[in-house]
Formats: C-alpha cells, structure tokens, sequence
C-alpha cells in the first residue's frame, strides 16, 4: 500500500494462498491422497478400478499404480504422488505405506497447528524423529544369508500377498526367487543385481499357472521363413547387427545394360553375394541366426536349406539381453562371425500358437526371463505387477542382506520407542516428536480396518506385546492374533521400510514449510471481436 493505493505485483491470472490457509490447503491434498489408497494397504486391502479417458480398465491395490494413474491437479497433492514414484523407483514396493504415513504426518501436524505450534517447530520436531526412527529400525533389523533360498521365498511371498493372483503365488514366489538368484553377482565382497537383467514378457490365453522362468530370452518374433525349423536343440546362437542382405550405396549410380547377357551375369552375382553372407553365418557354426536389421529372401532360402532358424528385425534391448543370456557377442558384420563370439542354449524354438520365440536353458546365463500366462490382458497385467513388486524386494535384501518383519510390528516399536525419546527432549519440539510418534499408529490399524478388526484394540494388544519387549510381535490379518511375525515368516527389506519413513517425513516437512503458494491460472482465450 503506498499513499492509500494498493500496489499490484502479481499477474492477474496468478491465484494466491497464503498463511494458515496455504496449510490447510496442503495439509487436506496429503490427507486426500492418503485416503485415496488407504484401503489397498496390507494383504486383505480392496482393490481400485481405475478408467482412463480411452475406457482402458485398470484393476489393482498397487499403491504406484493407482497414484500414476489418477490424474491430480493440486500441487501438494503432487508431491505427494512424487514421495510413491521415488518409492517405488528406489525400492519397487512399499509405496502406499509411505503415502499413508505422509497423510498421517500432516493429520498430526493439523492439530499440532491448531495448538498454535509454529510449522518450524513442528518440521524441527520431524526431523529429529526421523533420524532416531532410523536407528531404530536399523537396530531392529535382521541380518541374513543373502542366498537364503528360503529367506528370500518368505520376502516374495510377503510382498505378492493380498494380490489377486493369490492361486499361484507360492510357484511364482519360486520363479522369482531364482530369476533373482540367478543374475546375482558378487562384486567386492557385495552382492550386486541388475534388475534390467530379469525380464518380463507376457502371453495371453493360457493358465496363470502355466508362468514358467526361462534361462535366457523370450523375444516377441517369429522365425523368418515357414521351411526354416520350429525347433533347435543344441543351439549355438549368431548375433549379428548388420543386414544380411545387400545394401543400397549412398551415392546414386547409372548402369547401361545393353543385352540380356548382363542382366544375368548382375543377377548371378548379386545371388552370389547373398550366398556368401548365408555361408559366413552358416560356416562359423551358427544353426540359429538373429538379425537386428533386415534379412534378404535368398539369404533366408540358403539359411533354411542348411537348417538354420533366423529371426530378423531384432530389437537393440532383445539383441543386448540375449548376448547377456547366451554369453555371446553382437558382431557387427557376418564376416566377424567366430566359434567364440557364439552363444549357446539348450533349445531354441518357436512358442506354439504365439509370435514368440523362446531361447531357453543358457548355461550360467547372466539374464534371464520370466514368462507370465494367463487368460485375460487385465490379469495379466495384474500378475506382472506382482512380479515386479516380489521381484526388486528380493533384489533389495540380497544386497543388503538385512531384512524387517511385517505385520504393523515395527510401527508399534517405532511408536512406543519415539514416544520414550520426545521425552528426552523437552520444550515444544517434544510435542513434534511425539505427534510424529502417534502417524506410526496409522499402519497396525489401516492393517486391522481392512481387515474387520477393530482399530483400538488390535492397537492396544499390540502395544501391550511390545510392553513386554516382544519386539516381533505384529498382526495375523486373517485371524485377528498378535503373533510373532518373523517365526510367521512375514518379512520385508530392511531398505523398503527405511524409504517410506524418510521419504514421508521429507515431505510432511517441505510441505508443512509453505505458507504461500502462487498457482499461475492458464488465461481464458479472448472472446471473438475483442
């Protein structure tokens, strides 16, 4: 205001909120986002369907993949979608348990405001929580052999639990398990997995319990020519990156031809120059080709006489990924082509009824694939899903090699030893720490709601079981018991539980710190004749 005139700074398309009430606006997008998957979390968690505008029908309880495709317009409600991207990103599971801790975070800090708490404090008061919540949770975690078969199974399996593909679960635990087990590498002294090396393809039309691990690659193609074989045993694989077939010079060219002669003797030459290329291929040992360019016709037909299955136009990432499953090398040229550069498989084959072609049983094969089956697209999306999601957890504990159990067990630890901690602390940040002790609430009774259990006490059993130093004790969804989750075998990664708790305080703290929020409105187009 200058001389009793207001001064005008902003844009008139710019909407602005300020203060309480920029909070409150934050505050209610984390609680709607919450809310949104609240109901997914924990294995008898309900499942969303989801629309897009083309009418493509998602159904799911997988937390990333409800909030990747629910379309939201307020800024702190992106944030927190962000918080369930950076989540499954960094650890592949996990995600709705961090966006709910998130809305529970901010539902605490509402009342903590209405106190008159100053956002600061409160962010302060986080913080600190945070960091003793993770030495916390790194003195309750659980060190193990990170090639325990058995181990890993109980992680998978906790992971693919409450997932509508709960008939084959227990095969697809072991499929996982393996695939994992099987691309691991230890580098010094740590175990180190890829998880570009495992890799999902998918079949409709057959039983889901038809999924199957395959040691090597599962490309989306079909042999090049129908006389070529369906099926080679004992394949030594060509990986070549050229085209087998003449290619077009650069710079253009007449040829006078003046009799009939000379058509013939460019005709036989040309044939002459695509049985070389056949016999390059055919003379290193090769009985299986894949191409990631073009194939001639004539090289094709010289190829099936000798008993040679090729496939063409090979992607660049199948091409890579089937050099890591055969141990072979991609030549450039045919003429590169040697006895070592070739990979080898145990068979090599046509999938029956699919444009698919199957390498299989790759001797200490540094990737591999996992081959899912099932009767419809929606299911089988849902399967891979679960896959991914039991996937990376057991790439997670083999290289950490530290794991934690489940059930809403170290919620109810993380609760009752954070409230013992604010009590150190004193002053108005205690209070912080302890309303970031009371979010923790939130998992064991979202755990028991989605259940039909009541809250309370399921919530009150389990604090009297960590009272008595049971530090295990969590949960059973299905009966409503707190028993000891580890000897249950509900177990997840170490590094799963550490994301979601940082990553949801680091949050609640950025948005709990605005107090003015600028929105730019897109203008309205002027009307005609203005």
């Amino acid at each position: 205001m200058l001389g009793g005139q207001p001064i005008i700074i902003l844009k008139e398309n710019v909407e602005r909120n300020r203060g309480q009430e920029a909070q409150r606006s934050n505050i209610a997008a984390a609680k709607a986002i919450a809310s949104a998957v609240r109901t997914t979390l924990g294995p008898r968690g309900m499942d969303k369907m989801l629309v897009s505008g083309t009418g493509d029908v998602t159904i799911t309880n997988d937390g990333a993949t409800i909030l990747t495709d629910i379309a939201v317009q307020h800024p702190g409600a992106k944030m927190v979608i962000e918080v369930a991207r950076a989540q499954d990103d960094e650890v592949g599971d996990g995600t709705t348990t961090a966006v709910v801790l998130v809305g529970s975070l901010m539902e605490q800090a509402e009342q903590l405001i209405a106190k008159k708490i100053h956002p600061t404090v409160i962010a302060q008061g986080y913080r600190m929580g945070m960091e003793k919540a993770l030495e916390i949770i790194s003195d309750l975690s659980i060190s193990i052999d990170s090639y325990d078969r058995d181990i890993l199974l109980k992680i998978a399996d906790t992971a693919m639990t409450g997932k509508s593909i709960e008939s084959v679960k227990k095969k697809l635990d072991g499929i996982v398990v393996d695939a994992v087990m099987l691309v691991a590498e230890k580098k010094d002294g740590k175990v180190v997995v890829d998880d570009d090396h495992v890799t999902i393809k998918k079949q409709a039309g057959h039983a889901m319990d038809d999924a199957e691990l395959v040691q090597g690659i599962v490309i989306d193609k079909t042999r090049f020519a129908e006389d070529m074989p369906r099926k080679v045993t004992g394949a030594k694989v060509a990986l070549v990156a050229s085209p087998m077939e003449i290619v077009k010079t650069q710079v253009k060219a007449k040829i006078k031809i003046s009799s009939s002669d000379q058509i013939s003797a460019f005709s036989a030459q040309e044939r002459e120059a695509l049985k070389k290329l056949a016999d390059t291929v055919i003379e290193s040992g090769a009985n299986v080709l894949f191409c990631q360019k073009g194939i001639a016709d004539a090289v094709g037909y010289y190829l099936a006489r000798a008993g040679v299955l090729a496939v063409e136009d090979v992607p660049e990432k199948d091409m890579k990924f089937a050099a890591l499953a055969l141990n072979a090398e991609i030549v450039n040229k045919p003429g590169e082509l040697t006895k070592k550069s070739l990979g080898s498989a145990a068979m090599v084959e046509q999938v029956e009824n699919a444009d698919l072609i199957k390498v299989s049983g790759c001797k200490n094969p540094k990737a591999v694939t996992i081959l899912l089956r099932g009767s419809t697209e929606y299911l089988l999306d849902e399967l891979e899903r679960a896959v991914v999601d039991g996937t990376r957890v057991v790439e997670d504990a083999m290289e950490d090699g530290k794991l934690l159990v489940g059930g809403g067990a170290v919620e109810t630890e993380l609760l009752m030893k954070l409230h013992e901690y604010a009590g150190t602390v004193g002053g108005r940040v205690q209070l912080a720490i302890e309303a970031y002790a009371a979010s923790f609430e939130i998992i064991p009774t979202t755990l028991a709601e989605n259940s039909g259990f009541n809250q309370l006490d399921k919530l009150v059993e389990l604090k009297a079981a960590h009272a008595k130093g049971k530090k295990h004790a969590g949960l059973n969804v299905y009966n409503g018991k707190i028993i000891d989750m580890f000897k249950e075998g509900v177990v997840e990664p170490h590094r799963s539980k550490r994301q979601s708790i940082q990553s949801s305080a680091e949050a609640a703290v950025l948005l709990l710190r605005v107090d003015d929020m600028m929105i730019t409105q897109e203008k309205a187009p002027s009307p005609a004749g203005a």
